[in-house]
């Protein structure tokens, strides 16, 4: 937590000094912008890979097909949960929770033609009642049976986001990341990472002084459960899953 206590602060300068140094990083946020449109468009022009377009999720209506989680759009964007079986709320993914927290309005994915989906890593019954706790709305789904051939080799049992496209009926596998690179879904972070002490965590550089009381391990748990939780709790909801 943020230590309320502490009194490091930059150095106060004038106006003037403090837009010069401004403008000095600003050429170094700009050139940051272009080199992420620059891999944007690498990653456009990455080769593809086929996907059994029949293979099995579980959804609200029970089994259902990889295609059919495109819900008629060309392309699928898929979050795979992390679960932990048999586990309630409290000890569910912080990290899943984070993200997926922070996923609410979906018709500007839906106005590309991209469908936004979790694919839960358990099963659906348990971690449906999961979303449910947590209030979230996007299409839900359980790949828990399907994990070895839709990750194809790649460790079970992680966060990652998956790119998909469609070719009538063939689904191809044009993307992935994990970690670190699902903070593309995250706001929070991105809105943190522009203050003076940042996301206050250990491993930042940052100067001497400045609070950084959120553990490596938990960043995104507080007293004991995942942040987005204590909401809910209060809310009146069950972890119980």
């Amino acid at each position: 937590m943020t230590d309320n206590n502490s009194r490091a602060l930059p150095e106060a300068v004038d106006r003037a000094t403090f837009e010069a140094e401004l403008e000095r990083l600003r050429v170094r946020e700009k050139a940051h912008s272009r080199e992420g449109d620059a891999i944007a468009a690498a990653r456009r022009r990455l080769p593809m890979v086929e996907v059994d377009a029949a293979t099995e999720l579980t959804g609200p209506g029970g089994p259902l097909t990889l295609l059919d989680a495109f819900e008629g759009r060309q392309q699928l964007i898929a979050y795979y949960f992390m679960w932990h079986h048999g586990h309630p709320a409290s000890e569910q993914c912080q990290g899943c929770t984070w993200c997926t927290t922070q996923v609410a309005e979906l018709s500007y994915l839906h106005s590309r033609d991209i469908t936004y989906a979790v694919f839960a890593q358990g099963p659906y019954d348990e971690s449906r009642r999961y979303r449910d706790f947590m209030g979230w709305e996007m299409p839900w789904y359980s790949a828990e049976g399907s994990l070895e051939t839709l990750l194809a080799g790649r460790k079970i049992g992680t966060m990652r986001l998956v790119c998909y496209v469609r070719d009538g009926d063939r689904v191809f596998e044009t993307y992935w990341t994990w970690y670190r690179g699902v903070e593309a879904m995250d706001f929070s972070y991105a809105l943190m990472d522009l203050t003076v002490y940042g996301r206050q965590e250990q491993w930042e550089d940052s100067p001497a002084g400045w609070p950084k009381n959120w553990q490596p391990e938990a960043p995104k748990i507080l007293s004991g459960r995942p942040i987005a939780q204590w909401s809910r709790i209060r809310a009146g909801r069950s972890d119980e899953l």
